[in-house]
């Protein structure tokens, strides 16, 4: 039984050998393809995500970049109309920062009464001094005043000393009762000052306390924002006031964003025709016009080097009410660079450029002349030609010998041939 494998073995081993031997002295003939004018229809798939156009911003409410907590919202992508609740908030720590601030004010209040007693103690005593004063220096006057003949010497003269002291006595009191009024007047302001703060932050708290509900400025689709760990909004989670907590996307005015390899968007143009569908849903056909091209392509991730040319195609009104379409749907695109009824194209692989200028290898008899042709649109298979090649012309398809060679017509070696009449030319990602 193993010789018989091993003969087996032997023999086809021996016919391998030989039919690689034939392959290696028989050259592979030609392909050519025959020039016909027929339907030409040039394009580039690719798949996109819907987008907003226009979005207004949404951001948790109240100042100050107040503490809150989220209790309540609505499921991301709900639609909504225009004064929906969105999301309801708690705010503990203002309702305590609320609660300082008020004993904040009783206390100032309590403050400036009693300075108001102090300065109305102060000014009473002052006005009682004043009183005494005036009253010793009517007196001292009088004695001061009188005759020698009455009084003896020594009081006449104290009660002059005593005029002198009285009246600088009442002048400092006079003085000291302004300066109570002034130093009196101050500490009132900085009370008032203290006060007028504590209000602000009173009717702030208050407002932030007043602010804890999220309601939608006009109609739209709710999209949560991530923050900068990538998380979402969720129930339980703290949040600040005045940070980004989503936006309400305009779901009458949506467009989809397409990324198309580099070498596969030559020629694309904003005016092109897109034609769209939902992914999965062929049936769901929509047509628009790209209204956006970028002005060249990037590079979208660092492990992947390949460019990509970014653009943009607004979706009708009609389409996304048809289909209830939403943003970050992903839709399936073809970007049509030509549709022709009657065209002629010459297959990529055909052509050849030297010195900016374009040739293809075209059958002469058995001969292969190289000959310059003028190309219009260029899809990923194929070009529309303008000039150059006429209907019936022969062009070689596979790598051509040098200009001025010959080809075999002997009849060994058949010739391919791919001819293009009567039927439609497709070129594009996925074809």
């Amino acid at each position: 039984m193993s010789r018989g494998r091993h003969g087996f073995s032997t023999v086809l081993a021996f016919v391998l050998a030989s039919a690689l031997a034939g392959c290696s002295r028989d050259a592979a003939p030609p392909v050519l393809e025959t020039i016909r004018p027929g339907a030409l229809l040039l394009s580039v798939r690719g798949e996109g995500e819907l987008k907003p156009a226009k979005a207004t911003p949404l951001v948790v409410p109240g100042e100050n970049w107040a503490n809150r907590q989220l209790v309540w919202m609505l499921p991301e992508g709900s639609q909504v109309k225009k004064g929906d609740l969105l999301a309801r908030f708690t705010a503990s720590e203002g309702q305590l920062q609320l609660a300082q601030v008020m004993v904040d004010m009783q206390r100032n209040a309590l403050s400036r009464a009693a300075k108001q007693d102090e300065l109305a103690a102060g000014q009473g005593r002052v006005g009682v001094d004043l009183s005494k004063v005036a009253m010793d220096l009517g007196i001292a006057q009088r004695y001061a005043s009188a005759d020698l003949s009455t009084l003896a010497r020594n009081t006449v003269l104290d009660a002059v000393e005593d005029v002198h002291y009285l009246d600088a006595k009442h002048d400092m009191l006079q003085w000291k009762r302004g300066q109570s009024s002034v130093r009196g007047g101050a500490e009132l302001a900085v009370l008032d000052a203290q006060r007028a703060t504590f209000e602000v932050n009173a009717k702030n708290r208050q407002a932030d306390l007043d602010a804890l509900e999220l309601r939608a400025p006009n109609d739209g689709v709710l999209m949560l924002s991530a923050n900068w760990s990538g998380q979402k909004p969720a129930i339980g989670t703290n949040v600040n006031a005045g940070f980004d907590f989503g936006s309400l996307p305009d779901a009458a005015a949506m467009e989809v964003e397409l990324a198309l390899p580099q070498i596969e968007a030559q020629g694309v143009k904003v005016g092109d025709v897109v034609e769209l569908h939902p992914v999965g849903r062929p049936d769901q056909e929509i047509t628009s016009k790209l209204s956006w091209v970028a002005s060249g392509a990037k590079v979208r991730s660092r492990e992947n080097p390949v460019k990509y040319l970014s653009m943009k195609a607004p979706i009708p009104i009609d389409a996304i009410r048809e289909y209830a379409l939403v943003p970050g749907q992903r839709l399936q695109a073809r970007v049509v660079l030509l549709r022709a009824a009657h065209a002629l194209s010459v297959a990529n692989v055909a052509v050849r450029s030297d010195d900016g200028k374009t040739f293809v290898q075209v059958r002469d008899g058995s001969r292969l002349d190289r000959r310059e042709v003028r190309l219009g649109v260029r899809g990923t298979a194929r070009s529309q030609v303008l000039a150059g090649l006429v209907v019936g012309d022969e062009v070689q398809l596979t790598d051509a010998p040098e200009t001025g060679g010959t080809i075999d017509e002997s009849g060994d070696q058949p010739q391919a041939e791919i001819r293009t009449d009567g039927n439609a030319a497709h070129t594009g990602a996925g074809h």
